[in-house]
């Protein structure tokens, strides 16, 4: 079935208008606090595993890349770091209330020039074909109502020989740390979300989403199904979160 995650919303049966604009309220209501409650909610970790996925993106100059659901700029940023003044970097995002805190982070962070900033669907990227040599999505996917729409946009998007980098929170493959990690995320998650951003609810769909998301193998299978010609997967922090690659032949 393609886009089966469509029809659900966390653990609600929606139909797929329902989703996109449910997802859109979440993260109007979070935005402001977003990165605070990653912070708390990983103990800082998601900074390893974000450095993590730019060893891998190993970013360079005169190349262009394309960020999809990077509102808040974390992923963009550190490529900007790594790759320096002459990279291309468009950070693309569906909600513009993210938009608005990345465009603020970059100014406080001294990125004055060299982000592009768009209000985009992943699922209808307004590019032309073969426009970016590599593709992020960092803990967006999950959200995306059409993940396997999506997924072919970011294939038409790249260039050939292009690559795809997905990070994603995953299953984890021991049963009992599954059973530890499920106890905490259901129990902590949404009360610290309510403590903090005031929004108890937005947290347990976060919480329900990573359930409802493909496994690796899944994903990988999508893929290529997707156009890629090669996947490949690493699992991190015992499957807590994967990086997917693709590469566009």
């Amino acid at each position: 079935m393609i886009n089966p995650e469509s029809q659900w919303f966390g653990r609600k049966s929606v139909n797929p208008q329902e989703k996109t604009r449910m997802v859109l309220d979440v993260f109007d209501s979070v935005a402001s606090r977003y990165d605070l409650m990653n912070d708390l909610m990983s103990g800082g970790v998601h900074r390893l595993w974000k450095d993590a996925l730019i060893r891998k993106i190993r970013p360079t100059a005169n190349l262009s890349y394309l960020d999809v659901a990077g509102g808040t700029g974390d992923i963009a940023f550190r490529i900007a770091k790594k790759a320096g003044a002459k990279a291309h970097i468009t950070v693309s995002d569906i909600n513009a209330s993210m938009l608005e805190v990345g465009k603020a982070r970059a100014i406080n962070q001294g990125f004055i020039k060299g982000f592009n900033w768009v209000e985009a669907n992943a699922e209808a990227l307004p590019f032309e074909d073969n426009s970016f040599d590599v593709y992020t999505i960092s803990f967006g996917l999950r959200n995306v109502t059409h993940i396997d729409t999506a997924l072919k946009e970011a294939c038409r998007v790249l260039k050939p020989g292009g690559r795809f980098f997905c990070m994603e929170f995953s299953h984890l493959d021991n049963e009992v740390l599954q059973k530890l990690y499920d106890l905490y995320s259901f129990n902590v998650i949404p009360k610290l979300g309510k403590y903090v951003t005031g929004d108890e609810e937005s947290y347990q769909y976060l919480v329900e989403s990573i359930r409802a998301f493909p496994s690796q193998e899944d994903l990988c299978a999508r893929l290529l199904d997707a156009g890629f010609g090669r996947a490949i997967v690493e699992p991190l922090t015992f499957g807590v979160v994967a990086i997917h690659q693709g590469w566009k032949f």
